[in-house]
């Protein structure tokens, strides 16, 4: 069918309602929902954070958070699969943009993130977060804590994130350690998902290695992330390297086979 309206990124006069632009044309936002800054009477709010400096293997993930919104472009207006549910009928969704960060003071970019995150939380919004390396999870955790209190960390990932810290290291293979040491997160009711490496410590979070994945349906994980987080209330953050990188190659640090 034809379309009827064309940049609804900044034409959109609500928050809710499907976009019709063309999938080939048209501004560029998180499934092409409105971008603004205001969060009055936001439900859900997109916001990116383009940082890759905290990176051991290969960097890139900077630019995740542009990819993600350009392949989120097709998925704007049709009832979406499996669920044949039209997500935004009424549901209040934004692009709030991106974080910006020094790029020469990276010491600074843990306080920014948590600021702007809590900014975002304290008015009552929830908050979807498009990376960015998986560093910038610390201060987002720090900032939902701030709110919630202690959470479950559901993580899908190949590693686990519990490697050696001294606290202030800027670093995406350390955050779950610190966390855990740190009282942030409810070990006994976190989970990781697909892992496919090694680390010194496991912090006491239950892990589902990759090979044991690939045996399980999607409905026996979800299940499974139910029965263990109990209830309790989560963080759940998503790694793309917990994805084999015969179907996700640009990730930093690749591992073979899991989901």
């Amino acid at each position: 069918m034809p379309s009827k309206s064309i940049d609804h990124a900044f034409t959109a006069s609500r928050l809710t309602g499907a976009a019709t632009d063309p999938t080939h044309a048209g501004a560029l936002s998180f499934m092409r929902r409105k971008y603004t800054k205001s969060l009055e009477g936001v439900d859900v709010a997109v916001w990116g954070i383009p940082f890759d400096a905290a990176v051991s293997n290969r960097p890139g993930a900077r630019f995740g958070p542009q990819a993600i919104r350009r392949a989120s472009a097709i998925f704007d207006n049709d009832p979406q699969y499996p669920f044949h549910r039209d997500l935004f009928e009424n549901l209040a969704v934004i692009d709030y943009g991106d974080c910006l960060l020094d790029y020469g003071n990276h010491q600074r970019t843990p306080a920014t993130i948590e600021e702007e995150a809590s900014k975002i939380l304290g008015a009552g919004a929830f908050l979807l977060t498009l990376g960015g390396d998986h560093y910038v999870t610390w201060p987002l955790l720090k900032a939902h804590v701030a709110k919630h209190g202690p959470l479950a960390l559901v993580q899908f990932d190949a590693h686990q994130d519990t490697w050696d810290d001294d606290g202030e290291r800027i670093d995406h293979g350390s955050f779950v350690g610190r966390a855990a040491r740190e009282g942030l997160i409810n070990t006994a009711k976190s989970i990781q998902i697909g892992i496919r490496t090694h680390a010194p410590e496991d912090c006491g979070i239950r892990m589902i290695y990759g090979h044991e994945v690939e045996d399980m349906t999607a409905q026996e994980i979800a299940d499974l992330i139910v029965e263990h987080t109990g209830g309790a209330p989560v963080y759940l953050t998503f790694d793309i390297d917990c994805l084999d990188p015969a179907f996700a190659p640009g990730t930093g640090t690749p591992n073979s086979k899991s989901l």
